[in-house]
């Protein structure tokens, strides 16, 4: 039997077709025009399905708020709440498969948990740093979700209480200052008010992203490699936190900002070493995800399967 697993992410989609031992068999990426979101990820299911293989359900990871009760979306982040109302339902009769929706961070810790840095552990805490920052929970092997399944939302423990407005409308959230927005925010204001930044090549790219700060980083670039060391220990404030509040066995960091490998990860374990609580700090593995874009649809399509056996 296989599954495939969708990431929808803005106005592209990546989707995975995947065996029982969560090996990705095939692959399709494209973009996705919200109005015909339905209809182009059935197209793609399709397309996947060509293999001539048995699929046996569907599993889809959203960027936003999914209520794992009621199969709706709350609160998309990137898409339009009226094209993803039912999603659900309408992905359902499209393709004639059992669907099943999950936040994208879920999915990739889940992802992560069977198949990737993971594997082995029992209890993990999954960090998406990317556009946004999301977090899941896996506890004695089981993703956890919480009361109303939103549960993990790391992005938001606020880090500077004097710092600017998050989307979710509190001040200083992890989100504000170690997205890859975010990122790219601080580095402007940093490179408009310091003239010895006008040294760093980013300084001659006025359209500059996160993935090149990290790339300018590796390079040696020493402006760019601070932004990141900083980032690192913004990020290294929420994992100290959430090791401190869980005792979790493995931190598993994931999302685009990671690309930066080692100059992000190591300010990132200095931090936490230096604020979170010493025993659970040594108690706890610090690692960089594996899978990586494809963390999320094979996430997806492994909750498909293990719904089927729940």
């Amino acid at each position: 039997m296989h599954f495939i697993g969708i990431n929808i992410s803005g106005t592209q989609a990546r989707a995975a077709l995947v065996d029982s031992e969560g090996s990705v068999v095939e692959g399709r990426f494209g973009e996705v025009a919200p109005k015909q979101l339905v209809q182009e990820l059935a197209a793609m299911v399709e397309d996947l399905r060509k293999q001539n293989v048995e699929v046996g359900a569907i599993g889809v990871a959203i960027p936003g708020l999914v209520n794992r009760q009621t199969d709706r979306v709350i609160a998309p982040r990137d898409l339009p709440s009226t094209i993803v109302g039912d999603l659900h339902g309408d992905l359902m009769r499209a393709t004639g498969l059992r669907v099943e929706l999950e936040n994208d961070a879920n999915a990739a810790a889940y992802g992560e948990f069977k198949v990737g840095a993971g594997r082995g552990a029992r209890n993990l805490f999954y960090m998406m740093i990317g556009n946004g920052i999301g977090g899941a929970i896996i506890l004695d092997g089981k993703l956890w979700t919480g009361a109303s399944g939103f549960a993990g939302e790391v992005g938001h423990i606020t880090i500077d209480t004097e710092g600017i407005e998050c989307v979710c409308g509190n001040t200083g959230c992890l989100e504000t200052v170690a997205s890859a927005p975010s990122i790219v925010r601080r580095a402007r204001e940093r490179l408009n008010r310091d003239g010895t930044s006008s040294l760093s090549r980013l300084a001659l790219n006025k359209t500059f992203t996160a993935e090149d700060v990290a790339h300018q980083a590796n390079e040696g670039d020493d402006f760019a490699l601070m932004m990141i060391e900083r980032t690192g220990k913004y990020i290294g404030t929420g994992v100290a936190s959430v090791i401190n509040l869980l005792n979790i066995e493995r931190i598993v960091l994931g999302g685009g900002v990671m690309d930066a490998g080692s100059l992000i990860l190591n300010p990132i374990i200095q931090e936490v070493k230096r604020r979170a609580f010493q025993p659970c700090f040594e108690a706890t593995e610090i690692v960089a995800a594996k899978l990586g874009l494809d963390g999320a649809p094979i996430g997806a399509a492994l909750l498909a399967r293990d719904a089927t056996t729940d």
